[in-house]
């Protein structure tokens, strides 16, 4: 009989999609927008959409929006406050909104998020080849979480916020020697934390 795949150890707290937009006005230089939008399929506080967008469409300040607080405030205090801490920050007001998308995600993605006073369009065009990453740093000084993820660079990517366009652009990086961009899809996000 074939074998059975391994079973990584430690509890899965997350599921979902994390696509996001680095833009920069120079290779290398500060972001001038970053935004990452997350669609959670399971989670420790149920499903649902978070957009996390700083830009100077924004005044150059933290912006949040969701469809569950809740879920929203818990990811602050895990995984999305690991990843960035200023977006740990429980006092950044929350917005509440819809969420949508578009594509085939072989030419193009298109997430689309609407409140009461803004509409926010991230798209992602020239996508890639999938990757798949592996994090397995778990209690490590900084890193209480571990991820595996599908991972699908894009050739390009724009934000607009009420139909203006933020400035700067992505650019190509190296991710282990592999070709990556400031911009991708990522798909299949497992995170787990370790049982101890």
């Amino acid at each position: 009989m074939p074998s059975l795949p391994t079973v990584q150890p430690g509890k899965i707290i997350l599921n979902g999609e994390n696509p996001f937009i680095w833009l920069h006005e120079t290779k290398g230089g500060p972001r001038t927008t970053e935004a990452s939008i997350w669609t959670i399929t399971y989670s420790e506080k149920g499903s649902g959409h978070i957009l996390l967008i700083k830009s100077e469409l924004t005044n150059n300040k933290w912006s949040i929006y969701t469809d569950n607080h809740e879920m929203t405030r818990w990811m602050q205090t895990t995984v999305q406050g690991m990843l960035n801490p200023e977006t740990a920050d429980l006092s950044i007001p929350i917005i509440d909104a819809d969420f949508s998308r578009d594509g085939d995600v072989l030419n193009s993605w298109i997430q689309t998020v609407k409140s009461a006073q803004d509409e926010i369009v991230m798209e992602w065009y020239d996508i890639k080849d999938p990757i798949l990453v592996q994090d397995q740093t778990i209690n490590e000084p900084g890193r209480p979480y571990g991820v595996s993820a599908v991972m699908m660079p894009a050739g390009d990517a724009k934000l607009t916020l009420n139909g203006q366009r933020a400035k700067g652009k992505i650019w190509p990086m190296d991710l282990n020697g592999y070709p990556f961009s400031t911009a991708a899809l990522a798909f299949s996000e497992n995170w787990r934390s370790e049982i101890n």
